[in-house]
C-alpha cells in the first residue's frame, strides 16, 4: 500500500486522452484512412495514421493526406467527423482508469485534460463516460495551440496556478512529451497508445507505462 502520506512530487497531473486514457487510437485511425479515402486520396498507411494523433484535427489530416488538396480540407474534416460518430458510443476508457483517477484525487493532486481533440469532441466523449467530475480543467487544440505547442500545457498551468515543476504531462504520442518538454515540464509516456515507446527516449520520460496498471502503480509511488 503506498503511503498517502507522502508528500505531492506534482501538484498537477495533466492527461492525454485518445490512446491514453480512452480506448479509441484503432478507430481514430480507420477513420483517418476512411476519410482520405472519401474525397479521392491515397490511403495512409495505420503508422503514417497513428503518427498524427494527437495533433489538432486539420493538421493531422493535412499530414495523412498530403495529396489532398487544400481547397479539400473541410470536406477532409467532415468525413473523418462522420466515420468518426458512426462507432464514438463503441469506445471505451482502459480498464483500471476510473480507480486510477480516483485514487491520485484522493491523495490531492489536480487533475487535467490536455488533448488534440476539438472542445466538442471532448464535451462529447466526457458524456458517455463517467469522467465529466473527475478533472479540474481541460484544454483542447482548437481552444488554443495544437501539440507540440506548450500554450494549452501552459494555460492549464495558469488556470491551476500550478508551476511547471510541479506538473506532470502522461501521453502516448511523441508529440504530448514534447508539448511537456516545450512548457517545462515533466513527462510519462505509455506504450499502449498511438506510438512506439522506441521514440520516446530521447524526450526523457520519467518512465514508458506498459499499461494502465503500471501508470497507476508508478504514479501513487513517484508522484
Amino acid at each position: 500500500m503506498t503511503d498517502s502520506s507522502r508528500p505531492l512530487r506534482f501538484d498537477l497531473i495533466a492527461f492525454d486522452w485518445d490512446g491514453t486514457l480512452y480506448d479509441s487510437t484503432r478507430l481514430i485511425v480507420r477513420c483517418i484512412q476512411a476519410a482520405v479515402i472519401d474525397v479521392g486520396g491515397a490511403k495512409p498507411s495505420e503508422n503514417d495514421a497513428a503518427w498524427v494523433i494527437g495533433l489538432g484535427l486539420a493538421e493531422a489530416l493535412a499530414r495523412a493526406a498530403p495529396d489532398v488538396p487544400k481547397e479539400k480540407y473541410a470536406e477532409l474534416g467532415a468525413r473523418y467527423r462522420y466515420h468518426y460518430l458512426q462507432h464514438q458510443d463503441d469506445l471505451v476508457l482502459f480498464d483500471g482508469v476510473l480507480q486510477m483517477i480516483d485514487a491520485l484525487r484522493a491523495r490531492g493532486h489536480k487533475l487535467a485534460v490536455a488533448t488534440g481533440k476539438s472542445r466538442r469532441g471532448l464535451n462529447e466523449a466526457l458524456k458517455s463516460v463517467a469522467l465529466r467530475d473527475r478533472f479540474d480543467a481541460s484544454r483542447t487544440a482548437d481552444e488554443t495551440f495544437g501539440k507540440p505547442h506548450p500554450r494549452m500545457l501552459l494555460e492549464l498551468m495558469e488556470e491551476l496556478e500550478v508551476a511547471p515543476e510541479r506538473t506532470l504531462m502522461i501521453g502516448d504520442t511523441t508529440h504530448d512529451l514534447q508539448l511537456a518538454l516545450n512548457a517545462g515540464c515533466a513527462s510519462v509516456g505509455v506504450s499502449y497508445g498511438a506510438h512506439e515507446p522506441e521514440s520516446f527516449d530521447e524526450l526523457k520520460p520519467l518512465f514508458v507505462a506498459h499499461s494502465v496498471a503500471s501508470l497507476g502503480a508508478w504514479l501513487l509511488d513517484n508522484a
